[in-house]
């Protein structure tokens, strides 16, 4: 499914790619709090999928910005920022609010202040999806090294509960 809906432009991800991205999700997918979601067919034909975590206090995501952001907004503690780290839904299957449903129940109910992400710019579909749920463009960054194409870095502030103790 990943490498399916990565292929296609702007993305033209390669086989290498691909790989790379399998390579960094088993420590992905071990730390404590990984969160995943997948959507499937009635017949079970998987559709989408989504996956992330919180952004431990000595991530490097912040590094990879272009341009430095305040202290305050880089600062983390292993709860405050859920990293939504990929959300796909393959071609067919788009356009039927999908990725929505799949964005809404992978944050539900995870506690944080807020979510970040890197979103390929070249993509009309999806930041414009992020913009629609509230995102905003904080700055740019080339993920996974200075040899990544450059992507926009977005957040969302996550409603806070009021009476929450």
């Amino acid at each position: 499914m990943y490498a399916e809906a990565f292929a296609e432009p702007p993305y033209n991800e390669t086989e290498d790619d691909v790989a790379a991205a399998f390579r960094r999700f088993p420590s992905q997918a071990r730390k404590h709090s990984f969160r995943a979601a997948l959507a499937r067919t009635e017949d079970g034909e998987p559709v989408g999928m989504a996956y992330g975590f919180p952004l431990d206090a000595d991530t490097g995501w912040w590094d990879e910005l272009t341009e430095p952001v305040p202290d305050d907004m880089r600062r983390e503690d292993g709860r405050r920022t859920f990293g939504l780290m990929e959300l796909a839904v393959r071609g067919p299957w788009r356009g039927q609010g999908i990725a929505r449903r799949l964005h809404e129940t992978l944050l539900g109910g995870i506690g944080a202040e807020r979510v970040l992400l890197n979103v390929h710019p070249g993509s009309k579909a999806a930041p414009a999806a992020y913009r629609a749920w509230g995102y905003r463009k904080i700055g740019e960054a080339r993920p996974w090294g200075t040899g990544a194409e450059l992507h926009d870095v977005m957040l969302l502030d996550l409603p806070t509960r009021t009476g929450a103790r």
